[in-house]
C-alpha cells in the first residue's frame, strides 16, 4: 500500500507541519529558508507527530509581494531534493504553490500532494498534472489573491458560497481522474473575522462533502482580532481552541506551525472521544 493510499484509508486526525522556505511569511519568515535549518525543522516536526510536511516558497499572507517562478523554485527545490530521500518513506510531502512549473518540478522530486491555495483558479491545468502523477490535490477556497483578498471580502452567504465552490472544484478534479482529494475552506483568504468564525462554527457543512477536510487556522490574524491585538507568538491558545472545535465538527487534518502542541491536543481529543464511546 502506498503512503497516499494508507493515509486516505486512515480515520485518525493528521497533522500537517508547515515549512515556509520564505523570507517574509507572517509567522516564521526567514527561519527555515536555508536547507540545513529546514531539514532540522522537518525532522523535528516528524518527531513531534507530523504526518505531512507542507513546503512553500511564496508567502500568502495578506498583501505579500508576488514571487517569480524562478525565485520560488530556488527556495523549495534545494530543500525537497534533500528532504524527500531522507524522510519521504515515512511522511507525505506537499508543495504549497499556485504555479504549474513549481508543482511539476516538485512532483518530479517525489512530492505527494499539490496544496493549491487558489483552488484551481490560477492554474486549472494543475489538475491534469496531479492526475498524470497520481498525486493528491488539496483544493482551497480563496477570494481574490494575497495582494487584494482582504480589501473588501464579500459573500452572499459565506459558508454556502464556499461549499458551492468546493463542490464545483472537487467535481472537476474527479472528472480529471484524481483519486485523492482534500478540501480546505481557506480561513483568512478573502474573509473577514465574521466570515472566519462562521466557517469554523459550521465546518460540519464542509465535512459533509465527503472529502478529508483540512483546517489552516494556525496563528492567523483572526486570533489577534479576538484577543486584543495579540502578536503572532501569543496566538497558540486561540489556535488550539479553534482546532478543538474543528475536530468536534469532523475535520481530519490540521495545518500547523506548532506541531507538538497540536499533536498533544489531538491525543487528548482522541482519548476523550474513545472514552465517550465506551
Amino acid at each position: 500500500m502506498s503512503l497516499l493510499s494508507s493515509f486516505f484509508a486512515r480515520e485518525s486526525v493528521e497533522i500537517m507541519g508547515i515549512l515556509n522556505a520564505t523570507p517574509d511569511s507572517l509567522s516564521d519568515g526567514g527561519q527555515f529558508n536555508r536547507v540545513e535549518s529546514a531539514l532540522h525543522h522537518i525532522e523535528e516536526m516528524i518527531g513531534q507527530g507530523a504526518s505531512i510536511i507542507d513546503v512553500g516558497g511564496e508567502s500568502t499572507r495578506p498583501y505579500a509581494p508576488i514571487v517569480s517562478t524562478e525565485e520560488e523554485l530556488s527556495r523549495v527545490l534545494p530543500i525537497l531534493k534533500e528532504a524527500i530521500p531522507r524522510f519521504g518513506t515515512d511522511v507525505l510531502f506537499s508543495i504549497d504553490t499556485t504555479k504549474y512549473d513549481v508543482a511539476l518540478q516538485a512532483l518530479d522530486l517525489g512530492v505527494h500532494i499539490i496544496n493549491d491555495v487558489s483552488g484551481l483558479q490560477k492554474a486549472p491545468k494543475m489538475a491534469d498534472l496531479a492526475a498524470s502523477y497520481k498525486a493528491a490535490y488539496l483544493v482551497m477556497h480563496s477570494q481574490g489573491s494575497p495582494q487584494d483578498m482582504q480589501n473588501n471580502p464579500h459573500y452572499e452567504h459565506a459558508v454556502r458560497d464556499i461549499v458551492d465552490f468546493l463542490v464545483q472544484q472537487t467535481a472537476y478534479l474527479q472528472q480529471k481522474g484524481i483519486e485523492y482529494i482534500m478540501v480546505d475552506p481557506g480561513i483568512g483568504f478573502g474573509k473577514t473575522l465574521d466570515h472566519n468564525l462562521q466557517i469554523i462554527a459550521q465546518l460540519d457543512k464542509v465535512v459533509e462533502l465527503g472529502f478529508p477536510v483540512l483546517l489552516g487556522a494556525s496563528r492567523k490574524s483572526m486570533f489577534a482580532q479576538l484577543l486584543d491585538n495579540r502578536p503572532v507568538e501569543g496566538r497558540l491558545a486561540g489556535t488550539l481552541a479553534a482546532h478543538y472545535h474543528a475536530l468536534l465538527k469532523g475535520v481530519r487534518i490540521l495545518r500547523v506551525h506548532d506541531v507538538q502542541e497540536a499533536s498533544d491536543s489531538v491525543r487528548v481529543f482522541e482519548a476523550l472521544q474513545a472514552a465517550g464511546s465506551i
